[in-house]
């Protein structure tokens, strides 16, 4: 696959450079790159990211970071079974668990929620970092209610991290989470509280709070240029439009 001109494979990571020192110089250059592709498109071509993926894993497989950026293509293009076995293989290579949330989501897209719980409970969920353990949570949450149980879900998401005034990366997120099972429970009062704290956490746009928030509140948003574009015809509809152009 083509890659820019722009990339020069410099804009990886470090420890990620530091792994691929272990391959011919050249090579190296090509995987970065590539690597590089995938972080770019991600977000907003994920398929784009997948095939720079498979050039990657082609290339250096036994990669640790190679590994674990195919998963994440994977994953943003719902190939659930795939991301899971590329995870799994890159967390052999490390012996780290920061993926462990990621993986119990691949088990819920694979349509085992059951299997997701068991992993929230597992050993593992002990040795992640706060982030890693708030996302555990919205993984456990959503298999529970995957399964139909509204009420364990709600429960499951209420935690010092959610009662906590202060913002962090995980806080919109997890906000949201909790409204919108209060919602699915049919607590629309305590629903659109929590979306209103989640508007107010979400500073980069991380989810459609503000969207939902106003939905309940039966605002509805008209599309500027739409207004102008039927204007325009009525206009026309009414031969203003001609004598417009006349003018």
């Amino acid at each position: 696959m083509p890659i820019p001109e722009d990339v020069t494979g410099d804009e990886i990571d470090k420890d990620v450079r530091q792994e691929l020192q272990s391959l011919p110089k050249t090579l190296a250059e090509d995987v970065a790159k590539n690597l590089v592709m995938v972080a770019r498109l991600i977000d907003e071509d994920p398929e784009g990211a997948y095939g720079y993926s498979k050039v990657a894993l082609r290339l250096a497989s036994r990669v640790a970071a190679v590994r674990e950026a195919g998963g994440f293509a994977a994953y943003a293009n719902q190939k659930y079974a795939e991301a899971l076995a590329e995870f799994r293989a890159a967390r052999r290579m490390t012996g780290g668990v920061e993926l462990w949330p990621l993986m119990a989501d691949c088990e819920r897209g694979l349509g085992r929620p059951e299997k997701a719980l068991d992993m929230a409970g597992a050993p593992e969920v002990q040795k992640l970092d706060k982030a890693g353990q708030v996302e555990m949570r919205l993984v456990a949450a959503g298999a529970r209610r995957d399964m139909g149980q509204l009420d364990a879900a709600i429960v499951t998401l209420q935690s010092p991290e959610l009662a906590s005034n202060s913002v962090q990366p995980w806080t919109a997120r997890l906000r949201y989470a909790y409204a919108d099972a209060l919602l699915a429970a049919g607590r629309q009062g305590e629903a659109r509280e929590w979306f209103a704290k989640a508007v107010e956490a979400d500073k980069d746009g991380s989810t459609d709070a503000s969207d939902r928030l106003a939905e309940m509140d039966g605002v509805e948003f008209v599309d500027a240029f739409e207004g102008d574009e039927d204007e325009g015809d009525e206009r026309e509809a009414r031969g203003e439009g001609d004598e417009d152009r006349d003018e």
